[in-house]
């Protein structure tokens, strides 16, 4: 179930929380590095966007939910 409650200030309440690790990267002396984990910080940050648009997550990711058969 899609929950659409996440306003604009929340959104960027998100991204300000991750921006100190954003400015972080600067210190990295190797753009391998800077790369991988600029990839990992925003990563992280779309899950969490995705997360919160979304019904309550379940505790096991690897558990299947039923769905309801097509009455096709």
């Amino acid at each position: 179930m899609i929950n659409t409650m996440m306003t604009k200030e929340e959104y960027l309440a998100l991204a300000a929380s991750r921006w100190p690790e954003l400015e972080a990267l600067d210190k990295e002396k190797d753009f391998y590095e800077y790369e991988k984990r600029f990839e990992q910080i925003m990563l992280d940050l779309s899950r969490a966007v995705l997360e919160s648009k979304i019904s309550d997550v379940g505790k096991d990711r690897r558990k299947k939910t039923k769905s309801e058969r097509d009455s096709g």
